[in-house]
């Protein structure tokens, strides 16, 4: 466990020595505070429709963001040490390669998690302010959550294409990738399904395909109790889905174990 820790507490300080915290933190404030103002002013400053208006824009720009914002702070975290020649000098000290792989995602993880919590929450504290804190650390806090998740699971995601390549130009390359599909071409892949086949897919049969992609579950979790009318795409035809938020919490948070799991058994199985 000290081994983990003094990883993790490395990774966090470089973290901050190399801006990404305070980056990070800057930009999920700035925009999030944006969109909350705006938000607000359209409908008056006050009501429910400010609210759920703003989560729902927060979660278009969340799911965008945060996987890109969490491949770009971890793709290299294994083979650009490999290519700098420490991952080799990191393992001659008492530590396993599973060690070093939890400690750089708790460190990484602390980053995601505190930059999320403190950008997102500064736009919580405003819409308190200027319509009454009632509700809204219940959304807010269920949304900071969810996104976190997001953020986390896209690092473990990032820690299997680091390890897996030998060449940190081709980890960049396929991080970005990964990001354009999960983004972008998933949900246009599934639409071209919903709407291109003879007899589509039913409503949970769309629900289901989409828990292949933590995006979507981000989304379908923070969606699903707005109406349909602040939501566009694939997400406004399954937005009422039958599936609990603890399921789809329980996926998001095998989004995180299971690429975990792949890295350290690819890790363990690298020869370096």
């Amino acid at each position: 466990m000290n081994a983990i820790l003094a990883v993790a507490s490395k990774e966090f300080q470089d973290g901050l020595r190399n801006r990404w915290f305070v980056s990070i933190t800057a930009v999920f404030a700035i925009l999030s505070l944006g969109l909350s103002y705006y938000g607000a002013a359209a409908s008056g400053g006050e009501g429910g429709g400010s609210l759920s208006s703003t989560i729902a824009s927060l979660s278009s720009l969340a799911v965008f963001l945060i996987p890109l914002i969490a491949l770009l702070l971890s793709y290299d975290s294994f083979v650009g040490e490999q290519e700098a020649g420490t991952l080799l000098l990191l393992l001659t000290y008492p530590l396993s390669k599973g060690q070093l792989l939890l400690g750089k995602f708790v460190g990484q993880g602390a980053i995601i998690t505190l930059a999320t919590a403190l950008g997102f929450g500064s736009a919580a504290v405003m819409i308190g302010f200027q319509s009454g804190f009632e509700g809204v650390f219940a959304a807010f806090g269920l949304f900071i959550v969810t996104a976190t998740l997001l953020g986390l699971a896209f690092i473990s995601v990032a820690y299997v294409i680091s390890i897996a390549v030998n060449e940190k130009s081709k980890a960049a390359g396929i991080a970005l990738l990964v990001w354009f599909f999960f983004v972008l071409v998933f949900d246009l892949a599934v639409l071209a399904a919903l709407v291109g086949v003879d007899d589509g897919l039913t409503q949970q049969g769309l629900v289901n395909v989409m828990m292949f992609n933590p995006a979507d579950v981000f989304r379908l979790i923070n969606l699903a109790a707005l109406d349909s009318g602040d939501v566009n795409g694939v997400i406004a035809v399954a937005i009422n889905s039958s599936q609990s938020i603890t399921v789809l919490m329980t996926i998001m948070v095998a989004w995180i174990l299971v690429p975990l799991t792949v890295a350290r058994v690819v890790f363990a199985n690298k020869k370096l």
